[in-house]
C-alpha cells in the first residue's frame, strides 16, 4: 500500500469525474459544447483550460475549490509525517519511480514534479530523510 499514490488515484478519478471536455477540431469543439449542454457559439459560457480543454464558467469555482483542496488535502499528508518514515517516503518512492530515477540517477524531475528545490530538501530533515530512503530503495531494487 502506498498512501501517496491512492491519494493521487482518488484526485485523479476526481479529477477526471469532472465536466470538462478536450477538443482538437471544430467537430470535436461541437461535440464538446453539445456534452455541457450548449451551443457551439455559446463560447462566452466556457473558460479554456491547457491542452485543448474547456468547461462551463459557472462550474469555475467548483474547479478551484476541488484544486484546492487536492493542494490541501497532500499538504496534510506530508504535515502528518512526523519523520518522514511514511506518507513523505511513499510520496519520494513513487515518483522517483515515475521519473526513472533508477535508469537517469537523476533527482531533478522528480524534485520539480513535487515542487520542491534541493534547498527545500536540505531545509527540511523529514524530507532529507525521506528521499534519501527511497533513493536507497530505488538503487535496492536494481
Amino acid at each position: 500500500m502506498n498512501r501517496y499514490a491512492d491519494l493521487k488515484r482518488r484526485q485523479h478519478e476526481e479529477f477526471a469525474a469532472f465536466p470538462m471536455q478536450f477538443a482538437f477540431s471544430d467537430r470535436q469543439f461541437a461535440e464538446g459544447m453539445a456534452a455541457l449542454g450548449l451551443g457551439p457559439t455559446d463560447t462566452d459560457k466556457v473558460y479554456k483550460a491547457p491542452g485543448g480543454g474547456f468547461y462551463r464558467r459557472e462550474d469555475g469555482p467548483r474547479l478551484k475549490g476541488m484544486m484546492d483542496r487536492f493542494d490541501r488535502e497532500l499538504q496534510e499528508a506530508i504535515a502528518g509525517d512526523e519523520t518522514g518514515d511514511g506518507f513523505i517516503y511513499e510520496m519520494f518512492l513513487y515518483e522517483l519511480g515515475n521519473y526513472e530515477y533508477d535508469v537517469t540517477m537523476e533527482l531533478d524531475e522528480t524534485l520539480d514534479a513535487l515542487g520542491y528545490t534541493r534547498t527545500d530538501i536540505q531545509a527540511d530533515p523529514r524530507l532529507s530523510h525521506a528521499l534519501e530512503k527511497a533513493r536507497q530503495e530505488v538503487l535496492r531494487r536494481i
